[in-house]
């Protein structure tokens, strides 16, 4: 099994539910098992024109899929969510990222990982603290970890209680 962590956002529909329903879907995946996902968290848009707030969280799965596989699978999800491929950065009712794939750095035409933005989105590295071993965070983020946070205007904590959907 290869630990993978993947982001997850919405900010259209209802973007908590959209949520929910994607981490139901990571569980039910073949060859897959849902191990963890951080608190959800609110997140200012960052794209073009007047958008929602996102709900943003992150999951950490263990899986057999490759990452080819597991991207299909991501993007099979995505589409059961009716997402839309618009507008670059625009809204969207599921966006699912692979974010880490074990230990791998792939780069092909459809696929970068790790994730070749993650390293500028407090959106992403905050809940991925949440749920990411220390070692982890260490060797790959310098150390970040959850208290290295806090709730901003543009970032927050929506229930501090919503510990989502450990496995």
């Amino acid at each position: 099994m290869i630990r993978c962590y993947i982001a997850l956002g919405s900010n259209l529909g209802k973007p908590r539910e959209q949520l929910l329903s994607a981490l139901a879907a990571l569980r039910s995946l073949a060859d897959t098992t849902l191990v963890n996902c951080s608190r959800f968290y609110g997140s200012i848009a960052v794209g073009p024109g007047r958008q929602d707030n996102y709900v943003n969280a992150v999951a950490a799965i263990d899986t057999t899929l490759t990452a080819e596989q597991l991207l299909t699978a991501l993007q099979s999800i995505e589409g059961q969510h009716q997402r839309r491929r618009d507008v670059r950065w625009g809204p969207r009712t599921l966006d699912l990222d692979l974010l880490l794939y074990g230990e791998s750095t792939i780069n092909t035409d459809t696929l970068c990982v790790p994730h070749p933005r993650m390293h500028q989105r407090d959106f992403v590295l905050r809940p991925l603290a949440d749920i990411a071993p220390v070692k982890l965070l260490q060797s790959k983020f310098g150390g970040i970890n959850s208290a290295t946070f806090k709730d901003t205007d543009d970032l927050w904590v929506l229930n501090d209680n919503d510990q989502s959907q450990s496995a």
